[in-house]
């Protein structure tokens, strides 16, 4: 026997028809992630990006239940990556697992010189890490002193492993090289895990990277730590003591600490609702203690920013390494895109220019 009308029924199917038709937006959010979703990580595995980038996107996927997979795409100092991430849909589905604001692809050649990265794509920052060298226990080099002496004495001779040319760890060497008055041999690898493998191999004189990538080769009792750009010495459980920069190359003391940042980004024209369950996801994976816990133990430095704070970061740290590869063009050993040419200001007038005219904050 047929019902008959029901006008509760009908009240309530009208209802949510209409929720659909004026709230596209949670509609949207609630069925995101339709598929599971692609972290694409710029360099190799094993590296700091790979290795702190994994550990979000696992505690990512435990705070909502989300499947993440990962996609290691090195290569062009994460060009590669970033241009496969933005030839994606805009649909969150690919998320760019990236190091420094991924600040050196424009500089070097490797994306358009538009649109600008803070127009292009929405930043969450993980963290920092600070720069190393190490070398195997067998090395003729105790001190960094004596890095210094033999490379002023043979010029270009001694070779350091870069976690790509033109990249992060390739910058922070050629700014302790400038303030120590010496010429290095720089030879590029895929990441951080290769660079200092290459070192522990003796492919090259100096393991260049990250205090995360050489510590546990250290503690091993595998390479020597002979600085860090951290502000001061850290001393380990066992009483070793790991120098800072500082100690011998006092001019650089207030730029410390220097090093790396991670980053993940997403296609800035991502619709916004769901570009807040990403942010959400990432804000919550960040301040779990497995998390802080893991930064901690790892001499990773916690530093969360979202939204404007990071854009601005973002531009700043792009300002001053365009500044800093024109200086040194001839190191870079390509083509470097001047500041001019990218719209962007010099250092000093960073604080005048932002924000550019063109910017426009998300509003999550």
């Amino acid at each position: 026997m047929t019902k008959g009308f029901d006008r509760r029924t009908f009240l309530g199917a009208a209802a949510t028809a209409a929720m659909t038709i004026t709230m596209p937006g949670l509609a949207t959010a609630q069925s995101y992630p339709s598929r599971p979703i692609t972290v694409v990580i710029m360099f190799a595995a094993g590296g700091g990006t790979d290795v702190l980038i994994r550990k979000l996107a696992e505690e990512m996927s435990k705070a909502r239940g989300w499947n993440i997979s990962i996609n290691n795409r090195p290569g062009a100092v994460g060009g590669i990556a970033t241009q496969f991430v933005a030839a994606q849909p805009a649909e969150g589905l690919n998320i760019l697992g990236a190091a420094n604001y991924n600040k050196f692809v424009r500089v070097l050649g490797h994306v358009p010189a538009e649109p600008a990265p803070w127009e292009e794509w929405a930043f969450m920052k993980a963290g920092n890490s600070i720069a190393s060298w190490s070398v195997p226990m067998g090395s003729p080099f105790q001190t960094l002193q004596d890095v210094i002496d033999a490379a002023r004495a043979d010029p270009g001779r001694i070779s350091i492993s870069t976690s790509g040319t033109g990249g992060i760890w390739h910058e922070m060497a050629l700014l302790i090289a400038s303030f120590a008055e010496i010429d290095l041999r720089y030879v590029p690898y895929q990441g951080g895990q290769p660079a200092t493998l290459a070192g522990l191999q003796g492919e090259v004189d100096i393991a260049g990277g990250g205090v995360h990538e050489h510590l546990e080769l250290v503690r091993a009792g595998q390479l020597r730590m002979l600085q860090h750009t951290g502000t001061e010495d850290i001393v380990l459980d066992n009483g070793m003591v790991l120098p800072t920069v500082a100690n011998l190359l006092p001019a650089l003391a207030p730029f410390l600490p220097m090093g790396a940042t991670y980053n993940m980004m997403v296609r800035r024209d991502t619709p916004p609702e769901i570009l807040r369950e990403i942010q959400g996801a990432f804000l919550e994976a960040v301040n779990t203690p497995e998390f802080l816990s893991y930064l901690e133990t790892s001499f990773f430095q916690a530093d969360f920013k979202v939204g404007e704070e990071a854009d601005r970061e973002a531009a700043s740290m792009e300002t001053v390494t365009v500044d800093l590869f024109n200086k040194y063009a001839d190191q870079i050993g390509s083509d470097v895109v001047s500041a001019e040419a990218l719209g962007l200001p010099s250092p000093d007038g960073f604080a005048e220019w932002w924000p550019p005219q063109n910017y426009r904050p998300l509003d999550l």
